[in-house]
């Protein structure tokens, strides 16, 4: 999922060494789209600093485990693009996934017919007959759940590729200069739609390599605030039941819900947790100080647009507050660009070991790790001076969106490895096995200003 470029990225530096500050204790209480990974696709090196070139992650030589031809397509006129961004979970001696499949229509077949396109031109979407003689060569199809219709249902709709205005570049996206005067003054007159839909879907597997994927989806869209899907979950074990925090995406902006389960095969839905633009939110397994925890990210559209990693607190696990930065871009690091939660927090004996995503000014996704105190997890004690595990392999370099990894979740192997699950190049799901002990050794000790 893409998110807009942040503006001067030397404010990140700034910022990040303004955060610093000795420990205290807890306190208090898209059509429109905003990319997750908008940006150029070529090679994503950081250019000021050497990393090293022997990483901590060992990848499974079964990769990738999940592909898109392994998930069976939610509806007829539907193709499965990539499945990746797996929330991880241990159910009954499984391992379980709940990973984010995206969906489009098909691109093997012509226009039906009573086919229908978008007229784009006013501040919202209005279907209206394709005009015939359209291939599946001249338009690009999307796809977004209908709520004025009753029932709700996912509508699919063809683009002309000639269209004026229109703006294909991102295979993941359609951007259009509407012509709207309104509409002009934001975002350079462009606005952005999805060209595909995500629902999550359960894999199970008893050795956690080799999955079986249910044939329907576990969640799907259901309401407007997620009329282009539902995205990148996180599921982590507290008070008896499984919390999902995922993403909800709409011409509304970007939220992230709530839901719950025992057991990956019926859910409840809880509702909306953070207003947009907000993503990335990984609850801690355990409360610290008598509140739940959770690590967030919201996105300014603001000043100088900084995308990090955040805190925030509940008595409730519906109500937050006590909101305070906590692992902000670096400037000329790997993480110069934008940083985002990645894995539920776990506690080793030097406190909360937290998994996280860093993105360079190239927009290369990387995987390293922050370690937060383990009784006032606001204060950072060490961090990645480079990624645990960076782009290497074809599977990661090349797909949807070039040279990512972008984890949603790991479980433990034994008291002393974990395996990490990965979305690779927003495409398919690769794992990799990591020592703690060496991801601990790894860290930079953290200096407050």
């Amino acid at each position: 999922m893409a998110e807009r470029r942040t503006s001067s990225p030397r404010a990140h530096a700034r910022a990040d060494r303004a955060r610093g500050r000795g420990a205290k204790a807890p306190t208090g209480g898209r059509a429109a789209r905003t990319g997750d990974r908008r940006g150029d696709l070529g090679p994503h090196l950081v250019a000021t600093r050497p990393e090293r070139t022997t990483l901590l992650g060992r990848r499974l030589e079964q990769n990738p485990l999940i592909t898109a031809r392994d998930v069976k397509p939610s509806h007829p006129d539907l193709e499965v693009v990539s499945v990746f961004n797996a929330a991880t979970a241990q159910v009954d001696g499984q391992t379980v996934l709940l990973m984010r499949v995206a969906e489009r229509p098909r691109t093997d077949i012509d226009p039906p017919d009573n086919a229908q396109t978008l007229d784009l031109d006013g501040p919202h979407p209005v279907l209206r007959p394709l005009p015939r003689g359209y291939s599946k060569h001249d338009v690009i199809g999307m796809c977004y759940l209908d709520t004025e219709r009753d029932p709700a249902r996912v509508v699919v709709a063809y683009i002309p590729k000639n269209l004026p205005g229109l703006d294909l570049r991102d295979p993941r996206s359609i951007r259009y200069r509407n012509s709207t005067g309104v509409l002009r003054m934001i975002n350079d007159g462009y606005t952005d739609y999805l060209a595909q839909i995500s629902h999550l879907r359960v894999a199970r597997s008893d050795d956690g390599i080799a999955f079986k994927v249910d044939e329907m989806p576990a969640l799907s869209p259901q309401i407007d605030m997620e009329e282009y899907g539902v995205e990148d979950p996180r599921a982590t074990f507290v008070d008896g039941r499984w919390h999902i925090t995922y993403v909800s995406v709409s011409r509304w902006g970007i939220t992230t819900s709530l839901a719950t389960t025992k057991d990956f095969r019926s859910f409840e839905r809880r509702g909306i947790l953070f207003l947009p633009d907000h993503k990335d939110v990984v609850i801690f397994p355990e409360k610290v100080a008598g509140r739940y925890v959770a690590l967030t990210r919201p996105m300014p559209q603001s000043f100088a647009r900084i995308f990090g990693i955040w805190i925030a607190f509940s008595d409730d696990l519906v109500t937050w507050g006590g909101h305070e930065t906590v692992c902000l871009p670096r400037w000329e690091r790997w993480d110069e660009l934008r940083t985002g939660a990645s894995a539920v927090p776990f506690r080793t004996k030097q406190g909360w070991l937290e998994l996280y995503h860093g993105v360079n000014r190239h927009h290369r996704y990387a995987m390293g790790a922050v370690l937060l105190d383990g009784t006032d997890p606001r204060k950072v004690l060490a961090r990645s001076p480079e990624p645990i595990l960076a782009p290497g392999t074809a599977y990661e370099r090349l797909g949807l969106f070039n040279d990512t990894i972008f984890s949603c979740g790991v479980v433990p192997l034994d008291r002393e490895r974990i395996r990490m699950y990965y979305g690779a190049a927003d495409s398919v799901v690769a794992a990799a096995d990591f020592s703690v002990n060496e991801i601990l050794g790894s860290l930079e000790e953290y200096r407050h200003a």
